[in-house]
């Protein structure tokens, strides 16, 4: 069995581009799905996966660790970087959809079978609709608390905010004050019995994401976010330290190697790496694999398109540190129809039965993709006050 060729194919989501990623096969009707999605990137994701196609086309599609291998440590540079990591991802998943195939069975199975019998997922506020999370103004706190009870009315029993604005390296109490009045009104909205998780962004200082965790420790917070950059290990590690409040980060992080240096400075609680940006599903058992050893937590991140969120939830169950599956569903009102799906979603509580069709249990409709042509995203920006440029 050989690989005959692979194509991308481009679905323009408003925020985002989904690069869909298959791995054609000699076998008639056997190839399998991967994803390739990175925000503002993706003609250069496209033109990654075309560079790698010259390593793997001809090959044997089984071969996933060996493939793997190659496309990481060949061609000199290795697929530590952003743009290179997320097209091995795309690759890596469509060779274990078509592993999962050939086989008859879900893609966990291959992995050991399932360890659990459902998975939990949490929402963003508004669906994952970019202008109720990305967008909301912090000062309207009452926002927040109404978007809160939507969440919960819709069955999720945990979701994820932005309440905490953008902030310069230092600034005094008025963005703290915004994040504990909109984080305030979510918990009046929606009580204790449900999960809240607050994502920074990475946008603070780890002076300010310490000042804003500490201020936001009595909310009783699921996990506080990206509390400053990823690139601060030490800044993390402090934060982590300082509060009871668990510290989640890792979205940003590409392979094992970066993981690594977060877990031995232990500057967080709950790993979250990206089945479409670290590597893939190759990458992201041996991550989980060095974590387990940590007693650390997984949630992955996983705010992209429907194949994403099939391997995202294959890789979850068969992980046994892995806690809850990020999951976007208002992003396009179109989402389902570029899908069919083998998992099922319970209504009540938002909780994922697995899928029994072989591979990750998805099939794409191109016809619904083309229908969707890619279009520049929409550009977010974010300036401090003074002009300056700062992280959105």
């Amino acid at each position: 069995m050989k690989i005959t060729g692979i194509e991308t194919h481009v679905c323009h989501a408003r925020m985002r581009n989904w690069v869909f990623v298959k791995v054609l096969t000699d076998q008639a009707g056997l190839w399998g799905w991967g994803e390739a999605t990175l925000e503002w990137h993706t003609r250069a994701v496209v033109g990654a996966i075309e560079d790698l196609s010259q390593l793997v086309v001809g090959e044997d599609p089984t071969r996933i660790e060996h493939l793997w291998q190659m496309m990481y440590r060949q061609h000199f540079w290795h697929g530590n970087g952003i743009v290179r990591g997320t097209a091995i991802s795309g690759i890596d998943i469509a060779l274990w959809d078509i592993l999962g195939k050939i086989h008859g069975v879900p893609c966990h199975k291959l992995w050991g079978g399932p360890v659990r019998d459902s998975i939990r997922t949490y929402c963003h506020l508004g669906g994952g609709k970019m202008e109720d999370f990305y967008v909301t103004d912090p000062a309207d706190a009452a926002r927040f608390g109404e978007l809160a009870s939507q969440a919960v009315a819709q069955g999720f029993t945990a979701f994820k905010s932005m309440a905490v604005p953008a902030t310069m390296p230092i600034e005094g109490l008025r963005p703290v004050r915004y994040a504990e009045a909109c984080v305030r009104a979510m918990r009046d909205a929606v009580g204790e019995s449900i999960d809240i998780m607050v994502d920074c962004h990475a946008r603070p200082s780890p002076r300010m994401g310490l000042i804003m965790a500490k201020a936001l420790e009595p909310y009783g917070l699921y996990w506080f976010e990206e509390p400053c950059w990823p690139e601060s290990v030490a800044g993390l590690a402090e934060i982590q330290r300082a509060v009871a409040t668990p510290i989640a980060t890792g979205e940003r992080l590409v392979g094992q190697h970066a993981f690594r240096e977060l877990l031995e400075a232990r500057g967080c609680s709950i790993i979250q790496p990206d089945v479409t940006h670290c590597g893939g599903l190759s990458e992201a058992r041996r991550i989980a694999a060095m974590a387990e050893a940590y007693r650390l937590a997984i949630a992955p991140h996983n705010p992209q398109g429907p194949v994403s969120t099939a391997a995202s939830l294959e890789f979850g169950f068969a992980t046994p540190s892995y806690i809850i599956c990020e999951a976007v569903h208002l992003d396009v009102p179109w989402r389902q129809d570029v899908v069919s799906e083998g998992f099922t979603v319970e209504p009540k509580g938002r909780i994922v039965r697995p899928s029994q069709r072989p591979g990750l249990g998805i099939e794409i409709n191109e016809a619904e993709v083309r229908k969707h042509p890619f279009q520049q995203e929409i550009v977010l920006r974010e300036f401090y006050a003074d002009g300056a440029v700062g992280d959105w």
